[in-house]
């Protein structure tokens, strides 16, 4: 089936009339669909569709906006197991994680939509007693999204939802090679009677389509989720141009188990938090720093554990990690445990699995080093696959030295029954979000979603704290004649 883009409220084929088949990694000869390959004139006709419908959206009230998220979330949940399956098709996680995504974006298009009765300013007590002086909040104009693949359907929703509730129109470009995933955001746009313009996506390749987002006068914002190396380069040319940008990046995420930790328990959280989604998580848990007391039989239990993971289709019941996203992605992640076991001692995975009929899939098995120095490439930089390295320490003090050595800061976890040393964490960690007796990966919608050091930029996506990147502040002096 060949899908298009969505453009001023119409389905239009690409000016190049070219387009990409979107594959299965599970079986990459399965081809899931055609997706349009755009140029710059798509780009430029989605832009001037939402500058010309920004002007009318913004003056809509807020509880009108959000007739068209909730309407949208209602058409979400009528084909929830539709869209969760045809993201797992496409992006590999098993289909109950492919379905919890997928409700993940309802609740969130309902969360925005529920914003729209919250207040958007202050009215603050002036010097001069015949003045009321207040603050509000207006919308920045059309905003360009770029979005990954990894969490297709709920990273896009969770920028387009609070996007539009403030009044702001929208251009996204959807990562390539998940495509799908967005298209049923659209549709279910279409279908609830947005007006056309207000949203609009173009699908094709970064260097094209998501450059001239970045670059054209009329977008007057940019949210990315993406890799370091591209966010970067995005945040350069786009504050060059006085653009506002946010961009959440990477992540080397460490948990900390301590001594006095349920062993069990702490190996789950390590599990969860490292292969759900075959690791392909920016808050995923990449190093597992162990207190020496219980080292041991953490590594033994963890290792039996890992061993004992069901590796295959993800459409099965039973699977418990799907294959990487793309032979690129695979590729990747075993370029990196090939170095690792030129680094470190290898415990277990470390190659594709042997069983015939993932064959012509993308998998990788998941694997643990340990015996890692703390200079090791696995140690040191983002992996985004399901490899866990293995740190043992002697102190609560030693484990955070160590969690904190590292060039990012998005996500971070303990496990302890010890409240005091939980407490100490919360504090001590250079991360964006922490968590204690549970995995690092995981938010929520109505909570800030971010992280510091070279994770993020600062601002915040998610929960209220988005009014902050898609509104600008006005204040108001109002005095009587």
């Amino acid at each position: 089936m060949r899908y298009n883009n969505y453009i001023n409220g119409q389905w239009k084929e690409p000016s190049t009339g070219e387009y990409s088949e979107n594959q299965n990694p599970h079986n990459q000869e399965e081809v899931l669909g055609e997706f349009p390959i755009s140029a710059a004139e798509d780009v430029h006709e989605a832009i001037a569709a939402a500058k010309k419908a920004f002007p009318v959206w913004k003056k809509l009230s807020f509880q009108q906006r959000a007739f068209y998220l909730q309407k949208a979330a209602d058409i979400l949940k009528t084909n929830l197991q539709e869209i969760g399956r045809d993201l797992t098709l496409e992006e590999g996680k098993t289909l109950a994680e492919g379905i919890g995504e997928t409700q993940r974006a309802i609740s969130i298009l309902e969360y925005y939509a529920a914003e729209a009765r919250q207040p958007v300013g202050d009215v603050i007590p002036s010097a001069n007693p015949e003045t009321f002086l207040y603050t509000t909040r207006v919308p920045v104009g059309p905003i360009g999204l770029i979005t990954p693949w990894n969490f297709p359907i709920a990273i896009p929703v969770w920028k387009i939802a609070p996007a539009l509730i403030y009044g702001n129109t929208v251009v996204i470009k959807p990562a390539d090679i998940t495509p799908k995933s967005v298209c049923h955001v659209m549709k279910a746009f279409d279908e609830a009677g947005i007006p056309a313009g207000v949203i609009n996506c173009v699908f094709g390749r970064g260097s094209v389509v998501g450059a001239e987002i970045v670059e054209h006068p009329d977008i007057k914002a940019i949210s990315f989720t993406g890799s370091n190396q591209v966010g970067l380069q995005i945040q350069d040319r786009a504050t060059a141009k006085g653009k506002k940008v946010q961009l959440e990046m990477g992540g080397k995420n460490p948990l900390i188990v301590l001594a006095d930790a349920d062993v069990n328990k702490a190996v789950e959280i390590a599990v969860n938090g490292a292969f759900r989604s075959t690791g392909q998580k920016c808050t995923a848990t990449s190093r597992v720093i162990v207190e020496a007391g219980i080292y041991e039989a953490f590594r033994d239990r963890l290792v039996e554990r890992v061993k004992g993971l069901k590796v295959g289709n993800p459409l099965d019941d039973n699977t418990f990690m799907g294959p990487a996203v793309s032979k690129t992605q695979r590729d990747s992640v075993m370029a990196m445990i090939e170095t690792g076991k030129k680094e470190a001692t290898l415990l277990c995975g470390g190659e594709a699995p042997a069983d015939e009929e993932l064959a012509n899939g993308f998998y990788v098995q998941p694997t643990v080093f340990e015996n890692v120095p703390v200079d090791a490439r696995i140690a040191r930089e983002e992996i985004f696959g399901p490899v866990i390295a293995l740190f043992k320490v002697r102190s609560y003090e030693e484990a955070v030295e160590m969690a904190n050595d590292t060039e990012y800061g998005l996500s971070a976890a303990i496990c302890t029954n010890n409240f005091t040393l939980a407490q100490r964490f919360v504090d001590d960690m250079d991360a964006g979000i922490v968590h204690v007796n549970s995995e690092t990966a995981g938010a929520e919608p109505q909570v800030p979603f971010g992280g510091c050091k070279n994770s993020s930029t600062g601002s915040r996506e998610q929960g209220k704290t988005a009014i902050e990147f898609y509104t600008q502040i006005k204040t108001v002096y109002m005095d009587r004649m």
